[in-house]
């Protein structure tokens, strides 16, 4: 507990900044005299692939109680955005002659009604629960929502402009950033971008070819002013267009929350100087510490019981789940670190299942 009796879950970490930040909320407090916000929202972004492992709400917890100790250390509004990532891959499968990974995603397999129903029966309850005990309000927001906003796509097109920039921090190891715009057809697009290219770019939009397993070759233009394309973009890629989107909004503060586990790969401020971001539009970071297990399986971001995803509880009180209990000794070592310049992604990396053979193969 810190000098005003909040939880040990706020607290810094015992590092070179001891002497200096008495409170992990007190790095907001330079951002907040400087641009006077009206609100601040506390993002926190999670793939809707499975049940939430105690990582997962641990992160989406942190954002509940820092919310509650903003609006109260600043006197301003504060709000959790929750992400819902439903663009997770649902099933992937092989090209039998060209070994090309294809993956649908979880939108595009089970439609817009049946992933809401998924957000509901994982986070309804729990999200409604943190809501009611630190009495902030909270929205949620699918990806396939965001992708399809003006601003959304017109931050993308942007991006396209100075992809040479920043395709090496987007894909270190082979420089080709994932764009995949599904087939209109199937719904299938290819999992690494193999043969999507880039065929034309203006000020009306982006034209990208690709190929599909079933149905051949096919064009996706990228419009702001239109959403019939479905723009889907891998994880570094889609938090650097969405946290520019965000950071649009002048008078609102936005503060990433992320799991511990993605502190390595977040390079943001490399990207955001390579597109000319001001640094007065830059977000705020927190990353919440991963929670400790005698199993590395066991650890954030896998599944609590390490095994296919949704047959194991979020509550780990299921006959299968073998997780042990974590005491309130474990629970108080996650900390939340600060960064001011740290790329927002997501808490949680795909668990799905993938399929490794063709779907001729898999059918016999």
């Amino acid at each position: 507990m810190d000098r005003k009796g909040q939880p040990g879950l706020l607290i810094s970490p015992n590092s070179v900044l001891a002497n200096a930040l008495l409170r992990s909320i007190d790095i907001l407090r330079p951002r907040v005299l400087a641009a006077r916000p009206t609100r601040i929202e506390f993002v926190v972004g999670t793939q809707i692939n499975g049940a939430p492992h105690l990582g997962t709400n641990l992160v989406q917890t942190a954002a509940f109680l820092l919310a509650k100790t903003a609006r109260r250390e600043f006197s301003i509004d504060t709000m959790v955005r929750f992400g819902a990532l439903d663009n997770a891959p649902y099933e992937v499968v092989l090209d039998p002659e060209t070994h090309t990974a294809y993956q649908q995603t979880y939108y595009h397999a089970l439609g817009k009604d049946r992933v809401g129903e998924l957000i509901d029966g994982y986070y309804g309850a729990f999200f409604a629960s943190l809501s009611e005990a630190t009495d902030t309000d909270y929205r949620v927001e699918t990806y396939t929502d965001q992708q399809a906003t003006p601003g959304f796509r017109a931050e993308f097109l942007r991006t396209l402009e100075r992809l040479e920039d920043i395709r090496w921090w987007m894909a270190p190891s082979h420089g080709v950033v994932h764009v995949r715009v599904p087939c209109p057809r199937c719904g299938w697009a290819e999992k690494r971008a193999d043969r999507t290219k880039l065929a034309h770019l203006d000020e009306d939009g982006a034209t990208f070819t690709a190929v599909c397993l079933d149905h051949g070759g096919y064009e996706a233009h990228i419009d702001p002013e239109d959403d019939l394309a479905y723009l889907d973009l891998a994880t570094l890629y889609r938090n650097l267009v969405k946290e520019r989107t965000l950071s649009r909004g002048h008078h609102t503060l936005q503060v990433m929350m992320k799991g511990g586990d993605w502190v390595f790969g977040c390079n943001s401020s490399m990207v955001l100087s390579a597109l000319s971001t001001p640094r007065s539009r830059a977000h705020r970071s927190a990353f919440s510490r991963r929670r400790s297990s005698p199993r590395p399986e066991r650890n954030s971001p896998s599944p609590c019981c390490g095994t296919r995803v949704g047959t194991c509880c979020p509550q780990m009180s299921s006959p299968g789940c073998s997780t042990p209990r974590l005491g309130r000794d474990r629970l108080t070592t996650t900390w939340t670190h600060w960064s001011g310049w740290s790329a927002g992604c997501s808490p949680t990396p795909s668990t799905s299942s993938a399929r490794s053979l063709s779907r001729n193969s898999a059918a016999s």
